[in-house]
């Protein structure tokens, strides 16, 4: 258990550089091009690494319809809305609204999962959801400036976060059913699936890529680092925690994101990051101790 938290942090903190680079590369590449890439990467990769259990599970129709459900939103949604999200907004805006992932999937979990968190897990929930809140507002100057400018965008990212609750949530009862590899591999596959149509039409609309150096590094590691590994740890950490505990470290990634921006971005370190971080790392720590008794 100590592990998959461990692991599940690691991988928030890569996920939050997700946004910056999806940014860069946008420059080079149309929205639904770049999600078809990397889902066509994530999906050559995922399929090799769990080919010899493609070939053996079996998988009753009822699964396969979630699965392949668990990729049209999870993937395609998800990528594609998130890309013309950003498109439209900015990379730190991104990393701020994925909290809409975590606050769904808390919300929702006890209802559709029957999951439930102990006192120490929810009040770490609750820690760590009230740290991401403050890193976000940035004080109140920083919501009206930041956020409003761009809300067509934020809109965008708000229903990709929706979409990535939901690919949790669905993937909750296959996971335990099926091995995590064949789960993720099939999924993809049907996002891959579904964002051909989407990069076909901007292809017929002119909207071509450059294959520039960065595009092309970008779309790799969007690809092999992000999707393939990223959904493959993901699914194995939500197989093993559950939906509800695996939300409360999602909100590391504003903090992550924010930090990122400050480094590469020379952006100012301001005394909400610090103490929203402070807040998200002790509430994290709460729910591991919690989490750890079981």
């Amino acid at each position: 258990m100590p592990s998959a938290f461990l692991l599940l942090f690691v991988a928030n903190v890569v996920f939050a550089t997700s946004y910056g680079v999806t940014r860069v590369v946008l420059d080079d590449m149309p929205p639904a091009m770049l999600g078809l890439g990397r889902s066509v990467i994530g999906a050559v990769i995922l399929v090799t690494w769990a080919w010899r259990g493609l070939r053996t599970a079996r998988i009753a129709a009822r699964d396969h319809g979630r699965i392949a459900l668990m990729g049209v939103v999870g993937f395609a949604l998800a990528f594609g809305l998130g890309n013309w999200g950003i498109e439209r907004s900015t990379a730190s805006n991104a990393a701020l609204l994925i909290t809409v992932e975590p606050t769904s999937l808390l919300l929702l979990s006890p209802a559709l999962l029957g999951e439930r968190l102990t006192r120490r897990e929810a009040a770490g929930a609750a820690l760590a959801l009230f740290g991401t809140v403050v890193v976000v507002v940035n004080g109140i100057p920083g919501l009206t400036l930041s956020l409003a400018p761009h809300w067509r965008g934020d809109l965008l990212l708000i229903l990709s976060g929706l979409a990535y609750a939901a690919y949790s949530l669905l993937g909750r009862g296959v996971l335990a059913r099926h091995p995590v590899l064949v789960v993720t591999a099939w999924s993809i596959l049907w996002g891959a699936l579904t964002m051909a149509p989407l990069a076909w039409l901007e292809w017929r609309a002119g909207l071509t890529p450059r294959w520039t150096a960065g595009a092309v590094a970008g779309t790799l590691y969007l690809g092999v680092v992000i999707t393939a590994l990223g959904y493959a740890v993901w699914n194995w950490c939500l197989e093993r925690l559950g939906a509800s505990r695996v939300a409360i470290f999602v909100n590391v990634q504003p903090l992550a994101g924010a930090l990122v921006g400050v480094w590469w971005l020379h952006e100012p370190l301001t005394v909400f990051t610090v103490g929203g971080g402070l807040a998200i790392l002790t509430g994290l720590h709460l729910t591991v101790k919690a989490g750890g008794r079981e």
